[in-house]
């Protein structure tokens, strides 16, 4: 262990003491990355609060050393969160993409048809439901959102307005809804409350039902530096170590998992009744004795994550300064949750961006939270055409450097900042 290292892991701290894991009820000991405070990150602000106090919140975040979960306090409620969520997953054709090819392979490989039902958790704008309807599967979504489930009720996908618990999941069974497949994409992270929601999947679950969960793997987070995909609505941060933990505490098994490359590097765990006549796949075994060999059950893995995400900031400081300093341009592309975080935490404003754009037009005419940096349409670049422009999806940043590809007309770079700072020019890049 070099010394850098094991500062880090003497890093405990007392005075978290009394704060408890939300999976496992033991104390928190130990700190995974404290970067500094900064406002809820889909907290988009109008012309006319431009001139107001926004609150911040710390974004000190924990790791348990008996279950290993990686946590954030709740800080910020869910409801405030989600009064009113900027987040519109259509938006992102990869993401749409990615959600139909998952609706056909797994109507095919669970034989669902017209008298299955398959369920979504916190199901947005409906992305993912919607490709259910030519296979002829019934569907229902939960979204706590209204402003975003309004658009998933326009497109005919039944959707209730709620959060998920087992308060909502004994009313549904009441009402004779069971589910052949619960679907949760990106959602068990932002639920403060883990047992309350894995005990309502449990009552919602058919007996030889299947649940599917898909979130950021914490593995591939500490590997490749991924800090700013850590914001206040991200409650928890998971291993498939954790995820195996978890789902023994509520009768349920761990019985598959894939590997996907979204979100920089995601698990999509399968979940089923302990007792459900379901094999377990060798591919359960193989990624927790992996996850074991690097180090996720070793609290000095998660303890020197800190020394890494300071390094990043500096990193990307230093080449922003140097490229202001030579007269040059700078915009964002994109106005993600990831990329409020990486610019409050490295305090990158206008006096870096001129400004970012986004494709969601919800977001145009706003500012993004805590450093106000103006949001545009996409178009705003080719009006601007500025020397480099700084992706802040860096997730995908394949699809956007695909899209923006023109920009090389006048010289323009990209800038992806994670897991450091890479320069891709377009001009250099095959069509």
């Amino acid at each position: 262990m070099n010394i850098q290292t094991a500062e880090f892991v003497a890093d405990t701290h007392p005075a978290h003491a009394t704060s408890c894991c939300r999976l496992c009820g033991a104390n928190l000991r130990h700190t995974f990355v404290d970067l500094g405070m900064s406002p809820p990150c889909e907290s988009f602000l109008q012309p006319d609060q431009i001139d107001e106090m926004e609150p911040y919140f710390p974004l000190h975040v924990l790791v348990c050393d008996t279950c290993y979960l990686v946590q954030l306090k709740e800080y910020v409620s869910p409801e405030a969160i989600f009064q009113e969520y900027a987040y519109f997953s259509s938006y992102s054709t990869s993401w749409v993409a990615h959600a139909k090819a998952y609706c056909t392979a797994i109507t095919e490989r669970l034989e669902l048809g017209p008298d299955s039902l398959a369920v979504e958790l916190a199901s947005n704008d409906g992305y993912l439901l919607q490709h259910f309807k030519p296979l002829g599967v019934p569907v229902l979504g939960v979204e706590p959102a209204a402003n975003v489930a309004k658009a998933a009720i326009a497109k005919d996908i039944p959707t209730r307005v709620d959060f998920f618990g087992v308060r909502l999941a004994d009313r549904l069974v009441e009402e004779g809804n069971q589910a052949d497949l619960i679907i949760g994409n990106n959602v068990l992270a932002q639920v403060p409350d883990l047992n309350d929601f894995v005990a309502g999947m449990k009552i919602l679950l058919k007996p030889e039902g299947v649940i599917t969960l898909e979130f950021p793997h914490i593995e591939r987070l500490i590997a490749e530096n991924q800090f700013d995909t850590i914001y206040h609505e991200h409650f928890s941060y998971f291993s498939a170590l954790t995820i195996e933990k978890m789902a023994a505490r509520h009768g349920l098994r761990l019985m598959d998992v894939d590997e996907i490359p979204t979100h920089g590097g995601s698990l999509r765990v399968y979940l089923v009744h302990e007792e459900s006549g379901r094999a377990t796949t060798e591919r359960v075994g193989k990624l927790i004795e992996r996850e074991k060999l690097h180090g996720l059950t070793d609290i000095g893995t998660y303890a020197s994550f800190d020394f890494k995400a300071r390094r990043a900031k500096r990193d990307l400081l230093s080449f922003l300064i140097a490229a202001k300093n030579e007269g040059k341009r700078i915009c964002g592309y994109g106005a993600p949750g990831k990329g409020n975080t990486l610019l409050n935490y490295c305090a990158i404003g206008t006096d870096f961006l001129d400004f970012t754009v986004d494709r969601n037009p919800y977001k145009h005419g706003r500012y993004t939270p805590g450093m106000r940096i103006p949001i545009r349409p996409v178009e705003a670049i080719d009006d601007h055409k500025p020397d480099y422009i700084l992706i802040l999806p860096w997730n995908l940043k394949d699809e956007i450097v695909k899209q923006m590809h023109h920009v090389a007309a006048w010289g323009a770079k990209f800038i992806v900042p994670i897991p450091f700072v890479t320069i891709i020019d377009p001009a250099e890049l095959q069509q």
